[in-house]
């Protein structure tokens, strides 16, 4: 594989995580799955299986320990800071 298509991939994904994290750093009450891909036009997937995209770019986030997801909600959010 071509070096510069690794890297190219790799810059869409950072954009598209930025994106995803300033969309939800605006969304003061939390926002879902649905409404980040569907803001975004990233709601896509197989039949049945759509929001995929937009759920695999929140979990790297979360990963990134950046966002958080109430258990109840579902509802998507900035993680607070927890240093005092």
């Amino acid at each position: 594989m071509e070096a510069s298509l690794y890297v190219r991939a790799q810059r869409a994904i950072a954009e598209l995580k930025g994106t995803v994290y300033e969309l939800i750093a605006t969304s003061p009450q939390g926002i879902s799955n649905a409404d980040v891909g569907r803001q975004l036009g990233i709601y896509q997937g197989h039949i049945g299986h759509e929001g995929h995209i937009s759920r695999t770019i929140l979990g790297m986030l979360e990963a990134e320990e950046v966002i958080t997801q109430d258990k109840k909600s579902k509802l998507w959010s900035q993680r607070r800071s927890t240093k005092t």
